[in-house]
């Protein structure tokens, strides 16, 4: 652990968010007027100990735009303390710690101690999400048309397993020895221009090649499915980083749920969930959208009557593709079904 000299400049965009109403996120009745960080928070859990909202992250924590999407590390340990008046929250000292009476915040070095990264706290539960962050997950089909893919094994079985030679063809000693091992899956097709958005791939496990060649030799290092003689490869992905943290999409975005992960036809809190847009439509990583369940089918004097989509909670986008997005249903008051309507809260 080293020490740092640091200007704690943490607080000084809270006054720029002053006075903006469409903001302005409600604290709740029973907010405490701090809170000390302990392990397995998340900036999401602590932000809902104090706001109705807890998404509306620029005004709670005062940040600016770059901020939002490289936050200041908040540790263990670490004490946030609630500003009822300017309804923001802030770091390691109370807001009156360092603003005079002309509302001008006085800043002064100090002496910060700088963890490691691994021992900040998460924007969310990353427990649930981490195993989509570096597998494959989205492929056009035009990289299936042209991915490398094994062909064999040196004897007569066509499933292996862990420390078992594989051959592959199509390989490039450029992109690494390391490659993840693919199925292609379920077409995902938008359900209003019928245009095709890509094709899931599901992950089976990871080959380490040994020597490259037409036919090149590799060894599996591990599977979480069986994997067979004719299956894909792919060149590892780079992790996505949790460090984002939530926020209202920067344009209106209206995505509609056409897949949940796992083959059910229902989502709950916690449950992973797939969007008709993805990058080229605006959504970034930590977008927050609000999820509206379909109004129910009545009968009014003989004739059906479609009553109006209810919103029921928020998601949080957590892995872009070009066409598609992964979300992660945060709260929801009734289940997610396929269909059911996305947009920016």
């Amino acid at each position: 652990m080293r020490k740092i000299i640091s200007l704690f400049c943490f607080l000084l965009p809270v006054l720029a968010f002053a006075g903006q109403p469409d903001n302005t996120a409600q604290i709740r009745s029973d907010a405490p007027d701090q809170y000390t960080v302990v392990k397995g928070d998340t900036l999401w859990d602590i932000s809902g100990k104090f706001f109705k909202d807890p998404w509306k992250w620029p005004h709670i924590w005062g940040m600016n735009k770059d901020a939002i999407k490289n936050p200041h590390w908040i540790y263990p340990g670490q004490t946030i303390f609630l500003d009822r008046e300017h309804g923001t929250l802030s770091i390691g000292k109370s807001l009156s710690d360092g603003v005079n009476a002309d509302n001008v915040i006085k800043l002064s070095p100090e002496i910060i101690s700088e963890k490691g990264r691994q021992d900040a706290i998460p924007s969310i539960a990353s427990k649930v999400i981490e195993p989509f962050l570096s597998e494959p997950l989205v492929i056009s089909n035009e990289s299936l048309a042209g991915s490398p893919k094994l062909v064999g094994v040196p004897d007569e079985r066509v499933i292996v397993g862990p420390g078992d030679v594989v051959y592959a063809t199509g390989l490039s000693e450029s992109q690494g020895k390391v490659w993840q091992v693919f199925r292609p899956g379920k077409t995902f097709t938008d359900p209003d221009t019928k245009e095709v958005l890509g094709r899931e791939a599901v992950y089976l496990g990871s080959i380490n090649v040994n020597k490259f060649d037409h036919v090149s030799t590799a060894v599996v290092t591990d599977a979480k499915l069986e994997i067979n003689v004719g299956d894909l490869l792919v060149p590892p992905s780079a992790p996505t980083p949790l460090t984002y943290l939530p926020r209202a999409p920067e344009r209106q975005i209206n995505a509609t749920v056409i897949s949940i992960y796992g083959g059910v036809t229902q989502a709950g809190q916690d449950s992973i969930i797939t969007l008709n847009k993805g990058a080229r439509d605006g959504l970034q990583n930590g977008n927050v959208l609000a999820i509206f369940s379909k109004g129910r089918i009545v009968n009014d004097d003989g004739k059906p009557l479609a009553l109006p989509d209810v919103r029921s909670g928020l998601i949080f986008v957590f892995r872009v593709f070009d066409k598609v997005s992964y979300a992660l249903v945060m709260n929801t008051r009734m289940p997610v079904q396929l269909m059911d309507r996305a947009s920016t809260p």
